[in-house]
């Protein structure tokens, strides 16, 4: 390992290795990534269901939105990396008028920004999604760019393409301490030795506020867990009926759409030949623990069958939790933190992390490199939680 570099970014998920991938297309490759695990991408990143999506109701949300999803559907080309990446569309559900008024709301900004976004009836929202059950709903939006991607894939793909360009990775390697000399990063001392370095990027997802308690930082990230399931396919017809009349129909759909039920967030979507579904849990406290709990899933259950009845009939084959790194407005923070030079900040994407690695690790980058980001960052800024609360993120699933 290095003894001294220009830049340690610490955490080797998606966030890490994008801003590594993106420094390194920059000519800053004096770059070393530090990962805790055996492997990148395993904690939160290698977690989650892997959903892309432009339906958020922040605007600066949306805006990482188009920049990241234009990456994801032109990833080989640009990165070097094929990846699997679905666009069939996600679809939200709205049972109150409350969460329609909202949601016309951020139909029109994101129509405004150029987005596709249908606004559908509970009729035509049933006629898109084979065995979906829409009792309740009141109206709901769908957009046929959305889609699920793989996470691994996306974090490789940038991994290789920094250390192509001379970025060094170190796996099974801690960072323990953060020097902070005269009000400025000096270094960080890890698990397999210490690097003189002047910049250090704290990607550590859900242990961001650990990272940044290092260099003596109150970081207003929290961890939470949540649950993923993976229902086999019923025994008998799979996911096809046979009526009496000898004709057939789908019970589930056969496309990797997304489907959140806003009220409840509870949301599924395939999963090869099996259904992924999930739903967060109002009681959850914040907490590192990753342990399924199993009698969660009776309460998921009975949300899931109004929703989607087959469900009532699978089995659930495995079941995993990972971590949302939650802010209180639910908006990440990228950029510096102005009390300590040198110290930069790309975490607390409440959920949403994933789908905007790309543009949020190309907007540090250049905030790193020196280059114009080209971006608003002040709804992302540390800072903002010392002034008046602004208003977040309201599509939170």
């Amino acid at each position: 390992m290095r003894t001294t570099a220009d830049v340690v970014i610490i955490g080797g998920g998606c966030m890490g290795a994008s801003v590594a991938y993106h420094l390194a297309r920059r000519g800053v490759t004096d770059v070393v990534l530090v990962e805790r695990e055996p492997l990148l991408a395993t904690a939160s990143t290698g977690r989650n269901a892997g959903g892309v999506r432009h339906q958020f109701s922040h605007e600066a949300n949306v805006r990482l939105s188009i920049e990241s999803i234009h990456l994801f559907e032109h990833f080989e080309e640009a990165v070097g990396s094929p990846i699997d990446f679905h666009q069939d569309g996600y679809l939200f559900l709205l049972s109150t008028e409350q969460s329609v008024a909202q949601f016309r709301a951020a139909v029109a900004m994101q129509r405004r920004l150029g987005i596709e976004v249908e606004w559908l009836d509970a009729g035509q929202a049933r006629d898109r999604v084979p065995g979906l059950d829409t009792r309740g709903v009141l109206a709901a939006t769908f957009c046929g760019r959305d889609g699920i991607a793989d996470p691994n894939g996306v974090t490789m793909g940038f991994a290789r393409g920094a250390q192509a360009a001379g970025v060094e990775i170190c796996r099974d390697t801690e960072a323990l301490a953060i020097d902070v000399r005269g009000g400025r990063i000096a270094g960080v001392e890890t698990t397999r030795g210490t690097i003189d370095v002047p910049i250090v990027v704290d990607a550590a997802g859900p242990w961001a506020g650990r990272v940044g308690a290092l260099a003596g930082i109150d970081v207003p990230i929290s961890p939470l867990r949540r649950h993923i399931f993976i229902a086999q396919p019923p025994g008998e017809g799979g996911w096809v009926r046979s009526s009496a009349d000898g004709r057939t129909e789908r019970v589930a759909p056969d496309t990797h759409v997304m489907v959140i039920d806003f009220e409840t967030t509870f949301y599924f979507h395939r999963e090869g030949a099996n259904l992924l579904f999930g739903m967060g849990d109002p009681h959850e406290a914040f907490g590192f623990d990753t342990t399924v709990r199993w009698d969660l899933l009776a309460d998921v259950v009975d949300v899931a069958v109004r929703r989607l009845p087959i469900l009532a009939k699978t089995a659930v084959s495995h079941a995993w939790a990972g971590l949302y790194e939650m802010t209180p407005d639910a908006m990440p923070i990228i950029g510096p933190v102005a009390a300590i030079p040198g110290l930069f900040l790309i975490a607390g994407f409440s959920g949403h992390g994933f789908q905007h690695s790309p543009a949020a690790g190309r907007v540090l980058a250049d905030l790193i490199a020196g280059a114009d980001p080209r971006f608003d960052l002040s709804p992302f800024a540390f800072e903002r939680f010392a002034g008046t609360p602004r208003p977040g993120e309201g599509h939170v699933v």
